[in-house]
């Protein structure tokens, strides 16, 4: 992609550190953080989005989880896109965290392009952050900080405690603060920090600058920055963004696919790969249920069926798995302009027997459309093949919005 050049002095030089490696072992979802659906994308989209509405970002470095190989370059512009036209150009790096945050951060300072000279470090987690909290990090540092953060003021009482939980001294609140992010820097400085304090963990970036001896400056934060951590988070800043959305119209969706059990195939099914079972007939994996869930998105949005989609005279479907047409189809719909809200699928047939990895199913399909799938399994007492086991049937309902301005 086309960098910023230093010539230019009408491009600005100011790039954006997106920590996005946490584990997200408090939201209880098995995923990382980062890549869990959030009102019809995903946590990372958002963030994304927030910060690509400042033109004056030159280079978003996007931090992942080490061995995550679920996002890309492409995805992320993808999100970029969404809100921002590639004029002035934005560089994009996608690159692995460390350990911790402060190994994170670091690995995201080695991948600056050479143009920049402020760098802001922001946490991923804050998907609903405003633009304009980024805006005035960065005059912030324009007008001469070394280093400038976002903060709130603290509204509860505060007191200190002792042994047993028994209430000390009330904490006078006016000399603290509520420290956010994004989190703003010069450049040469914020670097120098960070070799000047290797192999040491901090907790955010203001905490390294201030331990090489520099002074930062707050300015005003704001509620919507809230930290995702816990799932009544997720659930107050989803209902900020679908506010911000300025209303969608909801749509439902209906998608059934069959295919018969062929023992010579391996048995791919809610993108799983099932051993010792026998696989699906088809002209890709025969995944009926990835197959239903294609089928009802295409039918809520209008936009057809499997058929016309991913036709069996395109060769390059041959065998592909059911993950394929999944997240072709969230990329479609996202690319007409809806969202993804939630999908119920439901699996119908005497094997295999779903109850033990449901679960791993539901992760792996949410993933796929980034949004939450739901998955049950029945059988029909014997009648008709499905009972016989001669095959299996999937049937999805999809609900997805349509976003007006």
């Amino acid at each position: 992609m086309k960098r910023p050049s230093a010539r230019d002095a009408s491009l600005p030089r100011v790039a954006v550190i997106l920590v996005a490696a946490g584990s997200g072992t408090r939201l209880g979802l098995g995923i990382p953080k980062a890549f869990v659906p959030l009102a019809g994308r995903t946590i990372l989209e958002w963030s994304l989005s927030a910060v690509a509405q400042s033109a004056r970002v030159a280079q978003i470095i996007v931090v992942t989880p080490d061995g995550e190989q679920s996002f890309s370059v492409e995805e992320a512009l993808r999100s970029i896109t969404r809100v921002r036209p590639q004029t002035p150009p934005v560089s994009v790096a996608v690159v692995a965290g460390g350990v911790n945050r402060t190994e994170s951060v670091r690995a995201g300072l080695a991948s600056l392009i050479p143009e920049i000279d402020t760098v802001m470090v922001h946490d991923a987690a804050r998907a609903a952050t405003p633009p304009e909290v980024f805006d005035r990090v960065v005059s912030a540092i324009s007008s001469g900080a070394v280093g400038a953060v976002p903060v709130l003021p603290v509204v509860d009482t505060l007191n200190s405690v002792g042994k047993e939980g028994v209430l000390g001294d009330i904490v006078d609140r006016s000399t603290v603060v509520h420290i956010q992010t994004p989190q703003g820097f010069a450049r040469t400085q914020l670097v120098a920090a960070y070799n000047a304090v290797e192999g040491r963990e901090f907790s955010d970036d203001a905490s390294v600058m201030r331990a090489a001896g520099h002074e930062i400056r707050s300015v005003t934060g704001d509620q919507k920055s809230l930290k995702i951590t816990t799932p009544p988070d997720l659930e107050r800043v989803a209902s900020w963004l679908e506010k911000s959305m300025g209303g969608s119209l909801m749509r439902v969706g209906t998608g059934t696919d069959v295919h018969r059990f062929d023992p010579g195939e391996e048995l791919w099914l809610a993108g799983l790969y099932w051993p010792e079972e026998s696989g699906l007939a088809g002209h890709s994996d025969g995944d009926v249920v990835a197959h239903a869930i294609v089928d009802a998105l295409l039918s809520a949005a209008g936009l057809g069926d499997i058929g016309g989609l991913f036709g069996t005279e395109e060769e390059k479907f041959q065998g592909a798995h059911g993950e394929v047409f999944l997240k072709e189809t969230a990329r479609l719909l996202t690319q007409e302009g809806f969202i993804i809200r939630n999908v119920a699928v439901q699996l119908i047939g005497v094997r295999p027997k779903v109850s033990p990895r449901r679960l791993e199913a539901e992760r792996v399909l949410s993933e796929s459309i980034g949004a939450p799938v739901s998955l049950s399994a029945t059988t029909t007492d014997g009648l008709g093949f499905t009972g016989r086991g001669e095959g299996l049937c999937a049937i999805a309902t999809a609900l997805i919005a349509v976003v007006d301005g």
